[in-house]
């Protein structure tokens, strides 16, 4: 090896290292501007509450709301919530998921039951989650199945819908020289239909999920004993606006980070487009 290239070998790791750091920290910053708001607001309704502006019974300070917290973790109370509610929006966002993924792709892929199916599920989606809630009672009593039946009908329209549209927006090219290299059937829809509609199907994913969380506050309305959905029920009955607000605030997290984790999976599953970055 010459001098020359011995010096570079050296010296090529180090100069890498400041590019590194460079980039780690615009990373980090562009992360903290998501917080800036948040912080902002918690500022300002901290003031707001401190100067006597607004009841604390009404509007409890961020401070008040931190102790209410410390307590329910502390007694486990919140963490049991948490998981029934969890698992609730789990099993209710897979069904409703997966029947939507059945469904679209078959309303998609066929005129035919385009034409039997969509009007329904078009005026079926019309209809408030509560407008269910009475009659999941009738049907299926008062224990897990009218809970996750209501968030799993939740779930399935934002798939579907999306599912649908993927799969008509599917260039017909495509579909073309799967034809010419003999792709037919089943395997059509896998190789072709499926990857190309991908990212509305993402994004359907999202949606749903979105909505699975939204209609939890209204299944646990149903007899539920558990679940951050009888919190804040409890903590209307009982006109403690710390409680209402802590469990609105967690369920904004939970929310927020089963997204994040969903963010994650498609900008794996779609780091194959060449798409516009508005950050560079």
């Amino acid at each position: 090896m010459s001098k020359v290239s011995t010096l570079q070998a050296g010296i090529a790791p180090a100069s890498l290292a400041p590019v590194r750091v460079g980039q780690l920290a615009q990373r980090l910053a562009a992360r903290f501007k998501g917080w800036v708001l948040p912080l902002a607001l918690i500022a300002v309704w901290e003031a707001v509450c401190g100067l006597g502006w607004v009841s604390a019974n009404l509007l409890p300070p961020p401070s008040d709301l931190l102790a209410t917290l410390s307590e329910l973790v502390a007694s486990g109370e919140l963490y049991r919530h948490v998981v029934v509610s969890s698992a609730r929006v789990a099993a209710g966002f897979a069904a409703g998921a997966l029947l939507a993924l059945l469904v679209g792709a078959a309303v998609g892929l066929s005129r035919e039951l385009e034409a039997y199916l969509d009007p329904t599920f078009q005026a079926l989606r019309a209809i408030p989650s509560l407008a269910w809630v009475p009659l999941l009672l009738l049907w299926l009593g008062i224990d897990e199945a009218p809970k996750i039946t209501l968030i799993a009908i939740g779930a399935f329209f934002p798939v579907y819908l999306n599912l649908v549209a993927g799969i008509k927006n599917v260039d017909r090219k495509l579909v073309e020289v799967g034809g010419i290299f003999g792709v037919k059937g089943w395997r059509l829809v896998l190789r072709i239909f499926l990857p190309a509609a991908l990212p509305n199907l993402l994004t359907g994913l999202r949606s749903g999920l979105s909505l699975a969380w939204m209609f939890l506050v209204a299944a646990e309305l149903i007899a539920a004993t558990r679940g951050l959905g009888y919190l804040l029920t409890d903590g209307r009955e009982t006109a403690r606006a710390d409680l209402v607000i802590v469990a609105i605030v967690v369920l904004a997290l939970l929310g927020k980070l089963s997204d994040s984790l969903l963010q994650l999976a498609e900008r794996r599953l779609l780091a194959w487009r060449d798409v516009y970055d508005s950050g560079r």
